[in-house]
């Protein structure tokens, strides 16, 4: 597991390392250029520190790229074309530092403007190659024609003249997924350009179903728990919202997953009708805070208006990371770091006068008992919490039964049974419950 977090962040550096070359072999280039001119003879000296420069970073950047290849599904033809180009820039830019040092100078004589043509033509190739490169990321049609001349539909006047698919569903999809599953770039073999494609899915079967959700991959998707290795979107794209989540839920469930009808010819429309004219922004001004939580939410009442804020510093002192979420009430979103090492007895007194306040709690991963954790208890206003991989029973939903505000919980990895999640669906708000690799026989 070590091994293959530093491979994938070893991977993650090539997007940083790139543009060194890229400065460097262009600035060798520039150099030669202007010490044709008598007044700036003397940069002639800084091209050969330039491609030294240019050819380690070269490298550099080959190795990360060649890691974060075997990571990521791409376009296998166009990554060749990449793989060659930049290999060849770094080769080429070895040889042109040798050149102009004078080590090669017994075996191999060039010209001088030989070797500026050839400097140049390594500056075009490394062009040829970062095309490719954002190919990979952003599809093959990234910087075409095509996307130039790529008509925007007029924004829909009002809800009812909408097209379902045409103005709603596919800009959600094309803002979220579309950097990696368009016709230029699909990974898993996916693209959503259109409703075919999406009908037709990709390598784990349609992306979507008419009027079948447990059988929609797009929705399944979406909805699983974002720390789930198939949640989509993933390596920390930004997620769909709630209101976005509940039109593709309705799209698919109520009217077929069709296109080419305007709201106005579709039935039932009135329960999704201000998830639409949210995401649109037709009636009102919309907020990110409102896009991202649908509507406006109802404050829970029993939330203490102001604590102790001392307590936020000694818990941060402790190792803790303490959010603010709004400040009247005080509403925090507290987590324990991963193995953290730090037992529940260093925090407890410090925590409990703030539980009416904590509202998001995180202590996955910490090793933490039953006992350790029956102080949650007197956490009446917790409406999120993970406490996932923890050596955990069924015991512990004794301390979550009388949370009557919690609406999700995630016990993935524990001991928990289905005895659990019957018990915790008995809490009137709960909403979530996460019991991968678990006994129980359910996930919902």
């Amino acid at each position: 597991m070590i091994l293959l977090n530093i491979s994938t962040f070893s991977g993650h550096l090539h997007p940083l390392i790139v543009h060194l070359p890229i400065g460097f072999i262009l600035l060798a280039a520039i150099f030669n250029i202007l010490s044709y001119f008598k007044r700036y003879e003397s940069l002639k000296p800084a091209v050969s520190i330039a491609l030294l420069l240019g050819f380690i970073s070269a490298v550099l950047a080959c190795v990360f790229g060649y890691v974060l290849s075997t990571s990521g599904d791409y376009d296998q033809n166009v990554l060749r074309h990449h793989e060659f180009s930049g290999i060849t820039v770094a080769l080429i830019a070895g040889i042109l530092y040798f050149i102009a040092t004078g080590h090669s100078k017994k075996s191999a004589l060039i010209p001088g403007k030989l070797f500026s043509i050839i400097l140049v033509g390594v500056v075009m190739l490394m062009s040829y190659s970062g095309h490719q490169g954002a190919s990979l990321t952003h599809g093959n049609d990234y910087l075409t024609m095509q996307t130039l001349m790529k008509k925007v539909r007029d924004k829909p006047v009002s809800v009812d003249n909408a097209m379902i698919f045409e103005d709603v569903v596919q800009p959600i999809l094309e803002n979220k997924c579309a950097q990696c599953h368009q016709d230029g770039k699909q990974k898993g073999n996916l693209s959503i350009e259109s409703l075919q494609a999406l009908y037709k899915g990709g390598k784990t079967g349609p992306a979507v179903v008419p009027g079948k959700l447990n059988e929609s991959e797009l929705y399944k998707r979406i909805t699983l728990d974002p720390e789930n290795k198939d949640f989509m979107p993933k390596d920390g794209k930004t997620p769909l919202t709630k209101s976005e989540v509940k039109i593709i839920k309705w799209w698919i469930e109520k009217v077929g997953a069709i296109s080419g009808q305007r709201m106005a010819e579709l039935k039932n429309i009135d329960t999704i009708r201000p998830q639409v004219a949210m995401y649109l922004g037709i009636g009102r001004p919309v907020s990110a805070a409102e896009d991202t939580h649908s509507f406006t939410p109802v404050i829970n009442p029993d939330i203490p208006a102001v604590a102790d804020t001392s307590l936020i510093g000694r818990l941060k002192k402790k190792g803790l990371m303490v959010r603010l979420m709004l400040k009247n009430p005080l509403m925090l979103d507290v987590t324990l770091p991963a193995k953290s090492g730090i037992k529940v007895v260093d925090f407890r007194d410090d925590m409990l006068p703030l539980a009416k306040n904590i509202i998001w709690l995180n202590l996955s991963s910490n090793n933490f008992s039953d006992s350790d954790l029956s102080f949650l208890k007197s956490f009446s206003n917790l409406e999120k919490l993970r406490i996932e991989r923890n050596p955990l029973t069924d015991q512990v939903v004794n301390s979550l039964s009388s949370l009557k505000h919690l609406e999700s919980v995630n016990l993935n990895e524990t001991g928990i049974t289905n005895a659990s999640v019957i018990n915790l669906k008995k809490i009137p708000a709960i909403k979530n419950i996460y019991t991968w690799r678990t006994a129980a026989n359910q996930t919902n």
